[in-house]
């Protein structure tokens, strides 16, 4: 029997920091270095610090490598993010209607003896004019008021409300790798040229240019896009979903606060632009901005002058940052001895924030999937890149939602994705069932599912999708105890306000307390 007794992670930032850290600690939690964990980046390739958005899957990720929640704020500059507000997604500007919606993390309330409230809601049940977000949880309310999703006093990573966060992605890394080193965790700072393959197609060793040969018993790719070691030595195709999500470029900017007491939106703003949507992130000291396109309805220079409109004169001077990526994955994140995890496996584009969530689950599967002997990996690297694949499909799916519900039609972009060739056979089934019932756990696949029937249920009905329920009004008799719930949350909402802290000063409350803690 070979034991697997080192792992190598190649790459740092964001991925290969927190895949390491989460390894380092989950495999040597009973049997301290039982597995060496080490991780190889090099000191010539730069961190993008354009502000990233995450899920709230993170709480317990952070947690669980056992990283103090003010301390992160501190060291990643994070903010709390309770959702997503879309604006302009369901209609052009200026049309007649709604002209945004929010996707809140909390999911729908549900006591105990109460029905569920999705069926009334669409029956007509809560307040004229009410979306289902705003009457089935009070976070839309809390967040649009710029409330905090917790208190001061609340423990690290908890609170009243579901949340994630916001923060600059090179300061998220660098604070990963000083808490790496508490973990055990060796740091080879070194440029990775090649992988060498043994005799079986298996990576024997990968070559640096200062260190000469690092070798481990398992490598992770954490190279980014250039997929370094899964894409080039062991040739692990990638599948383009291109023909499903079109955005592929992106151009951002890091826009400076008026002031220093600036409202921090604690919520990532999503706003649909002619060939694309721009995103709106709130940080300690500044907003993220960016705008995300299709090259095939617009080009670079057109991109610049949408974000640049976007941010108004605070965008004079500023350096716009390009951005190329494409939508897929490989269909194999595992092959032989070598795992790809984060955007060397495959990417999403970036709304509802799934990068890092995908590393994560990336991080998971690994930790808990791992077997004990080096001779197991295929049946291993089989489930993995099952899991992972499915996974992937789902979040498109979801994703692709966003847009072919739309009811815009004012620019080729938003034509072309409402075609219906464009959209999974999938989504377009599950689509034609939700015309006449509304989404149902039933409908999902738990362990392949990163968005809950929640989420779906939010984004179908902020875009206005319409379920006809009329006809199956008398399976629900419950609508005077459901107006009851409706009216109670409206009530708690008005409570929520009140005992929950604004957002720019709980950050900063907490992030006092960090330092009065650092010694000197």
């Amino acid at each position: 029997m070979s034991r697997i007794q080192k792992i190598l992670i190649v790459g740092g930032g964001t991925a290969g920091w927190l895949a390491a850290c989460y390894l380092a600690k989950a495999l040597n939690s009973k049997a301290p270095q039982s597995i060496q964990v080490e991780l190889v980046e090099s000191a010539h390739i730069g961190l993008l610090g354009v502000g990233e958005a995450t899920f709230p899957s993170i709480r317990g990720t952070l947690s669980a490598i056992g990283l103090d929640e003010r301390r992160f704020l501190v060291g990643a500059n994070a903010t709390y993010k309770q959702g997503i507000q879309y604006v302009n997604w369901v209609r052009p500007p200026g049309a007649p209607g709604a002209d945004r919606f929010f996707h809140p993390f909390s999911i729908p309330s549900r006591r105990d003896g109460s029905p569920e409230l999705l069926p009334y809601w669409l029956l007509g049940g809560a307040a004229a004019g009410l979306s289902f977000a705003d009457a089935v949880t009070m976070q839309s309310r809390v967040a649009e008021q710029g409330r905090a999703p917790k208190r001061a006093g609340d423990p690290d990573y908890q609170g009243p409300f579901n949340h994630a966060y916001h923060f600059d992605a090179a300061c998220f890394a660098r604070t990963l790798a000083e808490h790496g080193s508490s973990l055990g965790i060796r740091r080879h700072l070194a440029t990775v040229e090649r992988a060498e393959l043994d005799e079986h197609g298996a990576i024997a060793h990968v070559v640096t240019t200062e260190l000469g040969a690092l070798s481990a018993d398992l490598y992770v790719d954490c190279t980014g896009l250039r997929g370094s070691l899964i894409g080039n030595a062991m040739q692990s195709p990638f599948h383009s979903r291109h023909d499903v999500l079109f955005v592929d470029r992106a151009v951002a900017l890091q826009v400076p606060y008026p002031q220093a007491d600036s409202p921090i939106l604690p919520y990532t703003r999503a706003t649909a632009q002619e060939s694309g949507w721009t995103w709106d992130i709130g940080l300690q000291q500044r907003r993220g901005i960016g705008y995300v396109y299709s090259s095939r309805h617009s080009d670079a220079q057109r991109a610049k002058e949408v974000v640049r409109r976007y941010v108004g004169p605070a965008a004079d001077g500023l350096e716009a940052l390009p951005l190329t990526f494409e939508t897929g994955y490989r269909r194999e994140h595992w092959r032989k001895n070598c795992v790809a995890i984060g955007l060397a496996g495959g990417f999403v584009e970036p709304l509802e924030s799934t990068g890092i969530a995908l590393v994560e689950l990336g991080a998971y599967l690994l930790t808990h999937l791992l077997p004990g002997d080096r001779g197991d990996l295929q049946g291993t690297a089989d489930t993995f890149n099952e899991m992972m694949v499915a996974r992937y499909d789902r979040i498109i799916d979801f994703i692709k939602m966003h847009y072919c519900l739309s009811q815009r039609r004012d620019t080729p972009f938003w034509v072309d994705n409402t075609d219906p060739a464009s959209i999974p056979a999938t989504l377009r089934q599950r689509l034609a069932q939700w015309r006449h019932r509304p989404p149902h756990r039933l409908d999902f696949v738990t362990d392949l599912e990163m968005f809950q029937p929640a989420s779906w249920q939010y984004v179908l009905y902020g875009m206005e999708y319409r379920t006809e329920l009329e006809p199956m009004r008398s399976a629900y008799p419950e609508m005077a105890a459901a107006q009851r719930e409706f009216a109670m949350i409206q009530q708690l909402g008005l409570h929520a306000l009140k005992d929950l802290p604004v957002h720019r000063n709980l950050v900063e409350q907490l992030c006092r307390e960090h330092r009065a803690r650092l010694p000197g």
